[in-house]
C-alpha cells in the first residue's frame, strides 16, 4: 500500500504541485485548504504524514500542530514562507520532523519525505519485549513504554512532547550518568544543530514541574554546573 501523505496547504497551485509530484513518486496525498478541514480528514482516515504550512487562513500552523499531537503520533514536515530562524526553531521545538521554506523543489520535498518516513519506520519498529520497560532509578519510579512512546511516573503518566519524551528517556535509561547538554541535544533533537543551550534548560525546567506534579517532593533531576544534568540514582 502507498504511503499517506496528508497537504494541509492553502494555496491551490502549491498544493497541486504537492499533489503531483508525490503522486508521481507513488504516494498517495489528500490535500485540505484550511486546518478545520485537515482535523475533519484526520478523523476520517489515516495518514503517514502531513506537509503542513504554518500558514494557513484559519489557524497558525504551529497551534494546528499542537491539537494533532494531543491525538496521535505523527509525523509532520512544515511548509512555510517565512525565512526567519526564529520560525524554523519554533517550529522543530515543537517536535516537527522537518522543516521546509518556500519556494521550494517538489523533488525536495519528495525526498525529505522519504527521510521522514524511513526515520519513522525505525523509530517505530516494535521493542523486543513486550509492556513497559521498568528503570532501576529513581527507586524503580519510571516506567517507559517504548511501544507507545509514554514515560510513566510513580504510576502516572507524564504527558510529555516529542522532544521531552526523547530526552526524560535519555536520563532515565541511564541513572546517574552525567549528560552534557551537546549530548542531550543530540538524543532528543532531531535537528541538534540548530539548537541552543538554553532550549536544553528550558525543557528540564518543563520537566521538573510535571515530575513535580505527580510527586512535589521529588526532584529527580539533578543539576551539574558546567557540565549538564543526570537522574539521580535514588531518591
Amino acid at each position: 500500500m502507498p504511503h499517506h501523505i496528508l497537504i494541509i496547504e492553502d494555496e491551490p497551485a502549491i498544493a497541486d504541485t504537492l499533489t503531483y509530484a508525490l503522486s508521481t513518486e507513488g504516494f498517495d496525498a489528500t490535500w485540505c485548504a484550511t486546518g478545520e478541514a485537515a482535523l475533519a480528514a484526520l478523523g476520517q482516515s489515516a495518514f503517514d504524514l502531513a506537509l503542513l504550512d504554518v500558514g494557513l487562513p484559519d489557524i497558525n500552523g504551529f497551534d494546528l500542530f499542537r491539537e494533532i499531537a494531543r491525538s496521535q503520533s505523527l509525523p509532520v514536515i512544515f511548509l512555510t514562507a517565512r525565512s526567519g530562524e526564529i520560525d524554523r526553531v519554533v517550529g522543530l521545538e515543537l517536535g516537527a520532523d522537518d522543516y521546509i521554506s518556500k519556494p521550494f523543489s517538489p523533488r525536495e520535498v519528495c525526498a525529505r519525505v522519504r527521510t521522514v518516513l524511513r526515520r519513522a519506520a525505525r523509530s517505530g519498529q516494535p521493542a523486543a519485549a513486550t509492556g513497559p520497560v521498568l528503570s532501576s532509578a529513581p527507586a524503580g519510579a519510571f516506567a517507559i513504554d517504548d511501544e507507545r512512546k509514554s514515560i510513566s511516573f510513580h504510576g502516572q503518566a507524564l504527558e510529555l512532547s516529542r522532544t521531552e519524551y526523547r530526552l526524560l528517556k535519555t536520563l532515565v535509561e541511564r541513572p546517574g550518568r552525567v549528560f552534557s547538554r551537546e549530548e542531550l541535544m543530540s538524543h532528543a533533537w532531531e535537528h541538534p544543530e540548530v539548537s541552543l543551550d538554553r532550549t536544553v534548560d528550558a525543557h528540564i525546567k518543563l520537566l521538573r514541574a510535571k515530575l513535580r506534579a505527580v510527586d512535589p517532593g521529588c526532584d529527580p533531576i539533578q543539576t551539574h554546573r558546567g557540565l549538564g544534568y543526570s537522574l539521580k540514582d535514588r531518591q
